[in-house]
C-alpha cells in the first residue's frame, strides 16, 4: 500500500473569513523494512513499500558489502515480518562493525565521509559520457514532470537514472532509498555497466551520503533540483562527479568537474 486515506479537516480561507471541513484525504505510507543477512538483522529501513528486494540489494551494493548481484545465494521478500532475507554466497564476510543500525527516511546516515571499512572500493569515477547543458536542462524538466506517486499524494522524492537507451524513475519517503532501489534493480538486471554512460536526476538536496552512493555506483553527472551541501562538494570534487544543483529552465550551477558538459 502506497498511500491510505485517512479523515482530516481542512482549513479553507474565503476573503477574511476562515472555516474548517472534513475530508478524506490520500496521505503517503512507510514501512520499516528489515534486511536480514546471513540471518542476522543489518539493518532497518524506513521506505515506500514497493521494490523490496530491490532496496536491498542496492543497500548492500553500495555499502560495500557485495560486488555483484552474484554474490546473493538466496533473496526473497517475508511480507508478513516486512524484511528482505539475504543468504550471501560462502566467503563474503560482513564485517561486526557494520552491525545493526536504524536508517532515517528524511536525514539518512549523515556520513560525512566514505566508510573506511570499505574505502578501497570507493574510486575517483571515470566515466567519460558527456551531455551538452541544453540536453540535461531538457530532462530536467521532463524528469520533474513524471512523478507519479508526487502528483498523486505528495510525500516522496524521485530518482531518474538515464541513458539514451535505458532508464529507470522511482519514487521514494528517502531520497538514498531511491538510489538504492535504482542500483538493486540494475544488479538484478546485470546491467552494472550502464552506470558509466549515465546520468542521474534528483528532485531533492545533494548530501555526502548521496555523492558517496554515485562514487560507489561509478556515474559521472548527478543534477539536482536543489542545492548541495559543502561536504557533497567537496567529495564529488575529489572523486571526479559533475555535480549540478539548482537546475531548472532557466539553468543552474555546476559545483564540480565542468568538463563532461558541453554547450
Amino acid at each position: 500500500m502506497i498511500y491510505e486515506e485517512m479523515d482530516v479537516v481542512r482549513i479553507i480561507t474565503d476573503n477574511d473569513n476562515i472555516r474548517t471541513q472534513d475530508i478524506s484525504k490520500k496521505v503517503i505510507a512507510e514501512i520499516s523494512l528489515k534486511i536480514i543477512v546471513n540471518d542476522m538483522e543489518l539493518v532497518s529501513v524506513l521506505c515506500l513499500n514497493q521494490y523490496h528486494e530491490e532496496l536491498a540489494v542496492g543497500f548492500l551494493y553500495n555499502e560495500g558489502i557485495i560486488s555483484s548481484y552474484t554474490d546473493i545465494e538466496k533473496i526473497n521478500f517475508n511480507s508478513k515480518l516486512l524484511a528482505v532475507l539475504i543468504k550471501l554466497k560462502d566467503g563474503v564476510v560482513i564485517d561486526r562493525q557494520e552491525s545493526l543500525r536504524s536508517l532515517t527516511s528524511g536525514c539518512g546516515k549523515c556520513y560525512t565521509y566514505i566508510n573506511p571499512l570499505k574505502q578501497s572500493q570507493y574510486k575517483s569515477v571515470s566515466a567519460n559520457t558527456a551531455y551538452t547543458a541544453k540536453n540535461v536542462l531538457n530532462l530536467m524538466n521532463d524528469f520533474i514532470s513524471r512523478s507519479k506517486i508526487y502528483a498523486t499524494v505528495g510525500g516522496v522524492h524521485s530518482v531518474l537514472f538515464y541513458t539514451p537507451d535505458y532508464e529507470i524513475l522511482i519514487e521514494d519517503i528517502g531520497r538514498h532509498n531511491c538510489f538504492d532501489k535504482i542500483t538493486g534493480s540494475i544488479l538484478k538486471e546485470n546491467k552494472l555497466n550502464l552506470f558509466d554512460q549515465g546520468i542521474v536526476f534528483v528532485s531533492g538536496r545533494i548530501s555526502s551520503e548521496i555523492i558517496m552512493k554515485i562514487i560507489r555506483i561509478g556515474v559521472g553527472i548527478l543534477v539536482s533540483k536543489s542545492t548541495p551541501t559543502t561536504a557533497a562538494i567537496k567529495l564529488a570534487r575529489q572523486y571526479n562527479v559533475t555535480l549540478l544543483g539548482y537546475v531548472r529552465n532557466s539553468g543552474g550551477y555546476i559545483y564540480s568537474c565542468p568538463e563532461r558538459l558541453s554547450l
